[in-house]
């Protein structure tokens, strides 16, 4: 998601608790996590704005850089990371496909709502041992500039799981019928006994154990509702114990590896930066300028719409904070002048599928971390392929409004205008400042947020003065949730790429693709089919973080720039992320408009269609991505 974005939208009901004895318990233990949780947490956040923000002052302005500053990021990013995903899993915000969910009896769904919650606490329960056995392992080792044990930097790890361990338990004891429960634990015991037992085959199965564990099984997982980062995780944990002789341990390490890049430390600050824009009244002030230009005109409001969520994803890098911002500002006014509120949805998703190539998006920053490809000229290169996509969008809209009837609005006077565009200046420059402190080397892509948001808070409270303090503390807690959400996947996700590259699937993989026929076009091609239908799927971060090391080497190998390619791929994966019936960000943005994902299915395609046409012209004239290198 890119965004990150929920799939709880998609319709499958939570249980409703119980009153019982054992309910109350589970209710109270949940009580006590949150207050555990949530408020280091938002001080979590809070510290890491304030050191980033140092560091950057010591670094540029004094001369004089923290030598510990980093490492201190580090150590506490780890802790928010896993705060931050023990909330998301109480507030049930894992990312996860409850589309099939949603088209079930309400029995069946009651059921397997418990069955996915055994599930989770199965993985916890396998995590438990080889947690505290990487945090013991650890011990020996010291923190160059600090110089503390780095346990302390992994018991976060350890820690974590206990918690989300305590919370399985507790939604159980809360929402769980115990016939469903003991179904529950039967099947996933049955299948743990069948996979000790069958262990002499397994290991004469060779490639199929592959198809089997990570196509069967997490396919299996996420269609029943399963958090994703559980289906990536536990896939990878009964692989490696049932197949290998790999100890489990080498598991935790590897999703340590996969949390702890700084460079995603830009992950919660960016989150937290697209919630700002939003309560400070910026994104209002854009989209006021952007509709006295071209509100009256014959559907202006959809020109408007567009302009918006290509200047929002350019702050935000989060496509649910971006849709949050433009929806409500343009909605209301829009169902005024007549429109059809499933055309309303249908705009706002493929508009969010248009700008997943906008910097900083968090897909970027990703591919950025996973496959050192310079986040710097990502950045660059992101621009122009979102313009193809804006401007294919905009076709479809003087299509669809070309023979209606002009807006019975007046158009907006000259002052107007350039009272509007006064007003706007200070949001609409952020995005420069932006890309202009990353690009000229003031501060590296984790930074940077930083500078957005203190420049966001200046400009909000000095100018727009619309904020309201008492949404501060949500906002904080939505960012550790989010953040927490979004990078423990990418931890269970690459545990499960080491495990697939250990395996010998990037050789064969290398090997498939290597046979594509038409050379540097025919891999861009497919891959970019790929992407779209694993954009349905797994949504942008995991997919990068799966195949991203496997791919962006071959396309090195044939000959295809890595900037160019980033920008295929990004731009597939927003297609498949808001493509029906699959796509999660789609039901995002029906629960953003509330709206009937039925209504806006049927009149999401020609946007789609046309956005298609686009990736075929960024994929074919590689100039669009790398021109301004």
């Amino acid at each position: 998601m890119s965004a990150s974005i929920h799939a709880s939208h998609a319709g499958a009901p939570t249980p409703t608790p119980s009153t019982n004895g054992i309910s109350k318990v589970g209710q109270s233990l949940e009580t006590i996590i949150k207050w555990i949780t949530e408020i280091p947490a938002v001080i979590l956040v809070i510290a890491e704005i304030v050191l980033l923000l140092t560091n950057v002052t010591f670094r540029y302005v004094l001369r004089d850089p923290l030598m510990w500053g980093d490492e201190l990021a580090s150590l506490l990013f780890i802790w928010l990371v896993m705060l931050g995903a023990v909330i998301a899993l109480r507030r049930g915000e894992h990312m996860r496909l409850t589309t099939f969910l949603a088209r079930m009896s309400s029995a069946k769904q009651i059921f397997f709502e418990t069955f996915a919650s055994v599930i989770v606490l199965t993985f916890m329960l396998l995590l438990m041992g080889p947690a505290w056995e990487y945090v013991k392992e650890e011990w020996i080792i010291t923190t160059p500039a600090l110089e503390i044990p780095h346990a302390f930097r992994v018991a976060s790890i350890a820690v974590g799981f206990s918690f989300m361990l305590a919370i399985a338990i507790s939604r159980l004891m809360e929402r769980a019928r115990l016939k469903d429960f003991l179904l529950s634990w039967a099947i996933v015991g049955g299948i743990a006994l069948l996979l000790f037992i069958g262990k002499p085959v397994l290991h004469q199965l060779g490639s199929f154990n592959l198809i089997l564990f990570f196509l069967v099984g997490v396919t299996f997982m996420v269609m029943i509702g399963v958090p994703i980062m559980t289906a990536f995780g536990l896939s990878t944990m009964a692989y490696l114990s049932s197949v290998t002789t790999t100890p489990l341990i080498v598991a935790v390490g590897r999703m340590d590896e996969g949390m702890s890049g700084m460079i995603l430390l830009s992950v919660p600050l960016f989150v937290f930066l697209g919630a700002l824009i939003e309560a400070m009244g910026m994104a209002e002030a854009m989209i006021r300028f952007l509709a006295s230009l071209i509100g009256h005109v014959r559907g202006g409001l959809s020109y408007v719409l567009i302009g918006a969520m290509y200047l929002v994803s350019g702050i935000s890098g989060s496509k649910a904070a971006d849709m949050a911002a433009v929806a409500p500002a343009l909605f209301p006014e829009m169902k005024k002048r007549g429109e059809d509120e499933g055309e309303l949805v249908a705009m706002l998703s493929s508009s969010g599928a248009m700008s997943e190539t906008i910097p900083p998006s968090l897909v970027l920053i990703t591919i950025g971390s996973v496959t050192g490809v310079s986040i710097a000229a990502l950045f660059t290169g992101g621009f122009l392929p979102a313009v193809v996509g804006a401007i294919a969008l905009v076709i479809v809209v003087w299509f669809k409004n070309r023979n209606k009837a002009a807006a019975n609005m007046r158009r907006s006077s000259g002052r107007e205008i350039s009272q509007a565009l006064l007003y706007a200046l200070p949001a609409m420059a952020l995005p420069f400042l932006i890309r202009t402190a990353v690009v000229e080397g003031v501060a590296t892509a984790t930074e940077v947020a930083t500078i957005g948001v203190a420049y966001t808070f200046i400009v909000g409270l000095l100018i727009y003065r619309k904020f309201n303090w008492k949404r501060l503390y949500p906002m904080l807690v939505e960012t550790a949730s989010l953040s927490g959400a979004i990078l423990i996947i990418i931890g269970c996700a690459t545990a499960m790429a080491w495990a697939l590259t250990q395996s010998g699937f990037s050789k064969q993989l290398a090997d498939l693709m290597a046979v594509v026929p038409g050379g540097a076009v025919g891999f861009l091609i497919v891959s970019a089919l790929a992407f779209v239908v694993l954009g349905s799927f797994l949504e942008g971060i995991p997919a990068i973080v799966l195949f991203g090391p496997l791919l962006f080497p071959l396309a090195r190998t044939a000959g295809i720039n890595e900037v160019h390619y980033a920008m295929v791929v990004v731009f597939a994966m927003g297609l498949g992320l808001f493509a029906p019936p699959f796509g999660i960000g789609f039901y995002a943005a029906c629960a953003i408009g509330k709206v009937n994902p039925d209504l806006a299915m049927k009149r999401v395609w020609p946007y789609l269609g046309a956005l298609f046409i686009a990736l075929l012209i960024i994929a074919t004239i590689p100039w669009i991505s790398i021109g301004f290198l």
